[in-house]
């Protein structure tokens, strides 16, 4: 149990909620596998697939959901109803016209869907209630956003913010690229993206290269702006920090997984050590980010600072990226 991307938003420390409630509550929407006439399903699992859909351990929560999606591709569905088509206009002397063919489209949809096959996939969601976070394991906002959609649709009261901080990561991100040096228990590794703000949309990225010296401070210089920078944290976790304020390529180091028995034969004590393990860490990481970016802004901040500080701008994805190494990029 091992998170590799982190969303990170926030719950007020004083939510009312248990773990015997939330259990109560998503008990309401459990998963249930497509049925015959359905696209794709999505629910509750239990993390460890057992009758329980809250996993507690120290007081942390794990909660899944689960999908279910039917693979019927939208080519397979056109191709099937052309060939009908085209027997029926055989058959009665003209094409089939725009109405008829949305109506065909859509049979075919339906004669075809008890049989597709279907995928399976579930999202990790962890919520510290002392604390109040709530971080998902997602990729991206987007897909977290399926989960935080779900829970909006489950729960009574689901009162979640954003995290936001005084500094935006990719001011942050210049400055410690600019001085050659990271906040405290930080450091820079070696994996770095910067884009341009300006039309052009220029881009660099640096993959296990050095980012010392005049080289980056010059793309700095010339208006680009890092959009990812990776770094270790306390000498036990690496990551990649995104404008975003996203972390990704989240990596727990051997002096944290060796702190596990490794000759743990029972596969639930395993896991509830590993998201112990996790979680402990992650508590020390989280605010320790927070603060390398200049504290956190109250909820009740939030909007009146947006009306008189303008959002830093986001470059956009550049047509193409000069790469400095012959590495994937990362």
């Amino acid at each position: 149990m091992w998170f590799k991307n982190l969303q990170i938003y926030r719950l007020p420390t004083n939510w009312d909620m248990s773990a015997e409630r939330l259990e109560e509550q998503l008990a309401k929407k459990p998963f249930h596998p497509c049925g015959s006439q359905d696209m794709e399903s999505r629910g509750w699992l239990s993390p460890l697939n057992n009758d329980v859909l809250v996993h507690a351990v120290g007081g942390q929560w794990l909660v899944s959901l689960g999908f279910e999606h039917r693979l019927l591709p939208s080519a397979v569905v056109k191709q099937e109803a052309d060939e009908r088509a085209e027997e029926m206009a055989e058959q009665q002397g003209y094409k089939l016209g725009r109405k008829q063919m949305k109506e065909l489209r859509e049979q075919v949809t339906q004669e075809l869907l008890p049989r597709a096959f279907t995928r399976r996939r579930r999202m990790f969601a962890w919520i510290d209630p002392v604390n109040g976070w709530l971080v998902i394991d997602a990729a991206s906002q987007s897909k977290a956003e399926d989960v935080l959609e779900h829970l909006r649709h489950t729960l009574d009261s689901f009162p979640l913010t954003l995290l936001r901080t005084e500094l935006s990561p990719m001011s942050a991100m210049a400055d410690w690229l600019a001085g050659g040096e990271a906040p405290a228990g930080f450091t820079i590794d070696q994996d770095c993206e910067l884009r341009s703000i300006a039309e052009d949309k220029a881009a660099v990225r640096y993959v296990r290269h050095t980012l010392e010296g005049d080289e980056v401070k010059g793309h700095l210089e010339a208006g680009k702006l890092p959009t990812r920078l990776a770094l270790t944290f306390d000498d036990r976790i690496s990551f990649v920090l995104t404008e975003k304020l996203e972390i990704k390529r989240l990596d727990f180091l051997d002096v944290v997984r060796d702190q596990i028995d490794g000759e743990k034969e029972d596969a639930e004590a395993l896991f509830n050590a590993e998201f112990a393990l996790m979680t402990g860490e992650l508590a020390h990481l989280l605010p320790a980010v927070v603060q390398a970016l200049g504290g956190e802004i109250a909820a009740e901040l939030v909007g009146r600072k947006a009306e008189t500080v303008p959002a830093a701008p986001v470059p956009s994805s550049p047509a193409s990226v000069p790469v400095t190494t012959d590495d994937p990029p990362f």
